[in-house]
């Protein structure tokens, strides 16, 4: 196999006085990023771009810590606003692609075959490793009626393509019911402002002996006001969500409920692309004993900062996670937190909790066209089944907590 040459230079050490022991400082590395820097100004073997070199490695720096930190330069500031037409897509970068995280219903990218697990390669030529999100959210937006291609690589089937879209002012999609007969299902692909409204209008008109059952598969976006607000539509008061921020105490978000009349029975169904304030709701309703089914969410519960640099650029950073209702990390970074790697998964014995609400009953690989309902139906009615079969009866002897064991009382020692 080829290799590279590699020559290896003798590193020149200054004498010492004394051997002092390894700073524990993590800053401490920003005198090897400056040595980094003078030996490819002065031993590259064309002139290298120092400013393209120093942007790349804070932008590089930046991701490591979270795909969705940014850095701006002064000349990034002075851009004017790209133009309000999209083609109704969301997308995360990691690394050297985008991921297509949701796709708007009856948008350009809908039209154009797009589907959440997508990835893109390339906007209009260019790759998106050396972009920031925020630079690649821009590339994306554009004039109504302009152009954008993209090299999309098909999560269904595998293909390589390039795609051109055209942008339009996409409308938000409203909110969705489909009526059967032994159930509902109601969702949403987003939850900013206004659809607590929306949704509370369409629920007065359903039939509450029926079992809903709330569709957060393809909802992303959003605030945890308006997901307060949705959970309060279907539970009662209770915690939704904290947000977290280094130095201050985390920030408590409730329920606010509405005081509707309950449905028979109420279940969730999320995915894999279910993220950041649908994940907060799934949480919530999760600890009410709502039963939530699908797959693990996305676990991008987070919030950005935009700081000023010194130099007139800014840097967007992620300072604030989301923790849910049941103890769930909404949104991590590069490094999970400690607290995270000590929690073991339920669902898998032996590894580490991941980010995201975990299902109390899984659904693998759900495809868009199977219908859940008979599923969701079945195993609702098992568990009511099996709820009914243990019912304590009254001459059940009941189990006493003594010495924090748990024995029963003997028979000739039970009061009438």
């Amino acid at each position: 196999m080829f290799t590279y040459p590699v020559v290896f230079h003798p590193v020149q050490e200054a004498p010492r006085k004394e051997v002092k022991p390894a700073s524990q400082d993590p800053l401490a590395g920003l005198s090897d990023i400056q040595d980094v820097l003078s030996l490819i100004k002065d031993n590259y073997v064309d002139p290298p771009d120092m400013e393209k070199v120093i942007t790349g490695g804070i932008q590089a720096a930046l991701e490591r810590a979270h795909p969705l930190n940014s850095y701006l330069t002064p000349e990034d500031l002075r851009l004017p606003d790209p133009g309000a037409g999209s083609i109704g897509i969301q997308v995360l970068k990691r690394q050297i692609y985008a991921q297509v995280m949701g796709v708007t219903a009856g948008s350009p990218a809908a039209k154009a075959g797009f589907q959440p697990g997508d990835v893109i390669r390339k906007v209009d030529g260019d790759s998106i490793g050396p972009m920031s999100s925020w630079t690649l959210e821009r590339r994306l937006r554009g004039t109504p009626g302009s152009e954008v291609s993209l090299l999309r690589y098909a999560a269904a089937n595998g293909e390589l393509k390039k795609i051109s879209v055209k942008r339009e002012l996409v409308a938000r999609p409203p909110a969705f019911v489909r009526k059967e007969a032994k159930a509902t299902l109601i969702g949403m692909e987003d939850l900013t402002p206004g659809r607590a409204v929306e949704l509370q209008a369409l629920l007065k008109d359903l039939d509450h002996k029926l079992p809903l059952i709330l569709d957060l598969r393809r909802c992303n976006g959003g605030s945890l006001n308006e997901a307060a607000l949705v959970a309060g539509l279907l539970a009662g008061a209770g915690p939704l969500a904290s947000i977290q921020e280094t130095g201050k105490a985390p920030v408590a978000v409730a329920v606010i409920p509405a005081g509707l009349p309950p449905f028979a029975k109420v279940a969730v169904l999320q995915g894999p692309w279910t993220c950041g304030a649908a994940e907060a709701l799934s949480s919530a309703l999760k600890k009410q004993s709502v039963p939530v089914f699908g797959e693990r969410t996305m676990g991008l519960g987070v919030e950005r900062t935009r700081f000023p640099l010194r130099q007139g650029g800014a840097a967007e950073v992620v300072n604030k996670r989301w923790l849910g209702a049941g103890g769930e990390f909404l949104g991590v970074g590069g490094e999970k937190p400690a607290a995270m790697k000590a929690r073991i998964d339920p669902a898998h014995p032996g590894e580490a909790v991941q980010a995201g609400v975990i299902p109390n009953h899984v659904f693998k690989n759900l495809k868009p066209e199977e219908d859940p309902i008979p599923r969701i139906l079945d195993i609702l009615e098992e568990k009511a089944k099996a709820a009914q079969l243990n019912i304590p009866r009254q001459n059940r002897r009941d189990p006493v907590l003594v010495s924090g064991l748990l024995r029963r009382v003997p028979a000739d020692r039970e009061t009438a």
